[in-house]
């Protein structure tokens, strides 16, 4: 097969892999649209480099590309910017044909290279923050990137192509496209891989955008969707995400088994709307949790609805709020909704839950059996509260 090895700059190639078919990612991340597995072939005067490799299962296509493009039984170095198995899983199956190749990683990911891949010591070479790499009219500098999203990671640029390779930092979920300007609603997608899996470093992500601040950066070719020609799309919009910058915005979040929970969120949304204030409204029953992940990197606050189930949360409510409580998200206030038949008890639970978050809980309203007139009144004046502190902070 001849496959598709385009060069996005002088002498750098790209050697990934299009995964059209993956469907989940981690047991965890819905993928509606696929994914990719970013890899990159670097040709200096002197050497050549493979930044990244690809998930389990492509290790033949990279090897067929990178036999297109050279002598792979010469290749000088393997970049490991991150260990994680769809960026390193590959690492194995290189260095066995190239011999003489050393792993160029830090020195957290050393431990992890021979942990997780068996790379002995002598083929490591371990970098720290602005080391070089010469390989004859391509410099490659290395900038530790701790926690994006593990301890090991670190962004590879080429100073004299102005490319950096950020691994998963600025990437994407998504088979579709090959560069930022090919994809359409791609800021959505992207905001959708933030909120899964970024969200919870936003520190780590700021402290990071400030080490390449003043880089001249002409290309971000990160590990996973399409490469950004346009960099400044991308960067733009994480400096808003890893501050947590927030908008108008609510989103109801909830789970109904015979209406009454759905009938009292349904009123708070109401209410909300007839303030002004933006929602998006989920039924987890049958949404996708990366959208909602999505809307939880700006949202302002979130309400939470459960009927009780044998005096707890229902399942997919205790679900959907631990995700909160590890995503992180820079919600600032919550209000929760509860019904129950014979029993209550979801709405302690729910607030027991909330409470290491930093949210504070506006309000919970606790209903026995269909709601009232009285107690749909009740959630007007609750919701108008919870509109009032959305707009006034």
């Amino acid at each position: 097969m001849d496959y598709y090895t385009p060069e996005i700059s002088d002498n750098i190639f790209w050697v990934g892999s299009k995964d059209w078919n993956r469907r989940m990612f981690d047991a965890l991340i819905p993928l509606p649209d696929g994914t990719s597995y970013n890899a990159y072939l670097v040709k200096g005067d002197r050497g050549t480099a493979l930044i990244d490799s690809v998930n389990p299962g492509f290790e033949g296509e990279l090897m067929e590309k990178l036999h297109s493009l050279i002598d792979v039984e010469a290749l000088d170095f393997v970049i490991m910017n991150h260990a994680e198995p769809d960026h390193a899983n590959a690492i194995k199956t290189v260095m066995d044909i190239s011999s003489e190749a050393k792993l160029v990683t830090t020195q957290k990911g050393a431990k992890m290279a021979q942990v997780f891949y068996k790379v002995p010591e002598q083929r490591l070479v371990i970098v720290k923050n602005g080391d070089t790499l010469e390989l004859g009219g391509k410099t490659l500098r290395f900038i530790e990137a701790p926690w994006l999203h593990w301890p090991e990671t670190m962004f590879t640029y080429v100073q004299e192509n102005r490319i950096l390779f950020s691994c998963d930092y600025f990437g994407a979920h998504t088979a579709a496209g090959f560069y930022d300007d090919e994809v359409e609603d791609l800021i959505s997608v992207a905001k959708r891989y933030f909120g899964e899996i970024m969200m919870p470093f936003k520190a780590k992500g700021a402290q990071a955008l400030e080490k390449i601040k003043d880089m001249d950066i002409a290309v971000i070719a990160p590990s996973h969707g399409p490469i950004y020609r346009n960099p400044e799309r991308i960067l733009g919009m994480y400096h808003i995400w890893t501050a947590g910058k927030t908008q108008k915005k609510a989103i109801l979040v909830y789970v109904s088994m015979w209406g009454a929970t759905e009938a009292i969120v349904r009123s708070m949304a109401e209410t909300l709307m007839s303030e002004g204030i933006q929602i998006n409204y989920f039924n987890l029953l049958n949404s996708d949790i990366g959208d909602i992940a999505r809307e939880l990197v700006d949202s302002r606050a979130i309400v939470l609805g459960t009927p009780t189930v044998l005096g707890e949360m229902h399942p997919l409510a205790v679900y959907a709020t631990h995700l909160v409580k590890i995503l992180k998200p820079p919600l600032k206030y919550g209000v929760a909704l509860s019904s129950y038949g014979w029993g209550g008890g979801a709405v302690r639970q729910l607030s027991e839950m909330l409470k290491p978050t930093k949210i504070e809980v506006v309000g919970a309203i606790e209903i026995n059996g269909p709601a009232s007139d009285e107690d749909f009144a009740n959630i007007a004046r609750l919701g108008k509260e919870l509109a009032s502190r959305i707009r006034c902070s």
